[in-house]
């Protein structure tokens, strides 16, 4: 993953794509792609961090996998949520808001003081 600021980006690979296929089920390069252009093109998902962390997730249950044939006919494996990754992303989520508010207010604090 490549963004402004890759180490900022540590841990968060499989809650972004968790919430990308919230939308729908999608193929690697897919997943890639929406994130990008999501991002507005901060964020940049390498098939070397992609790939391991689908499969991670497969096996972990949040993600189910089946063969089917891409917008330009080849054929690409589809990735969805489960309802166990479903509750991953709910927990995820709450999470990273949780999180962020928090750096939010110490941020906040340090202009103020």
């Amino acid at each position: 993953m490549t963004s402004r600021n890759p180490e900022m980006l540590r841990g968060t690979v499989e809650l972004l794509i968790l919430t990308t296929l919230s939308r729908g089920r999608l193929h690697g390069f897919g997943i890639a792609r929406w994130l990008e252009a999501a991002s507005g093109d901060e964020l940049q998902l390498e098939e070397g961090s992609l790939y391991p962390a689908l499969h991670r997730m497969e096996r972990r249950g949040w993600l189910d996998s089946e063969w089917g044939i891409s917008e330009r006919n080849r054929q690409v494996k589809l990735y969805r949520l489960t309802p166990r990754g479903r509750a991953r992303l709910r927990s995820e989520t709450e999470g990273w808001t949780a999180f962020a508010a928090a750096i939010g207010r110490v941020l906040q604090a340090a202009e103020v003081g």
